[in-house]
């Protein structure tokens, strides 16, 4: 496995030290967390104000993986995921799994639009 972009609602998880944090200590000891400027542009504001320079810097060394954008892509996506019920998937969660698939990574999330989106058939991979 070259890694699993890890969504904002793991690491939420994680930083409150909740049912996901054993999960995510493995794939951290195995080197295979990957994240992006989306997910990071998420957590960081918190840590900032919280002053958790030390969190920041680790967060900040994680491999990144690049946000090439492509907005017919994601539009497709929101088309598809409106057609199958759920109308509450958000532009941000929609760029992490658009992100995900253009880089053939699996994601690791424990938001209930990602379980949506995985069964929605355009080819978002889970962690499992």
């Amino acid at each position: 496995m070259m890694g699993v972009l890890v969504d904002t609602s793991v690491w939420i998880d994680y930083f409150r030290s909740g049912e996901e944090s054993e999960r995510l200590d493995y794939l951290i000891d195995e080197n295979l967390v990957i994240t992006n400027e989306l997910i990071l542009t998420e957590l960081l504001p918190l840590l900032v104000i919280r002053r958790e320079k030390p969190v920041i810097n680790l967060l900040e060394k994680i491999k990144k993986s690049s946000l090439k954008l492509n907005w017919d892509e994601i539009v497709n996506y929101q088309v598809a995921c409106l057609q199958s019920g759920s109308s509450g998937i958000g532009i941000p969660n929609l760029v992490i799994a658009q992100n995900a698939i253009q880089n053939n990574l699996p994601v690791y999330s424990i938001d209930k639009h990602f379980k949506f989106m995985y069964e929605a058939g355009f080819g978002l991979k889970q962690y499992t």
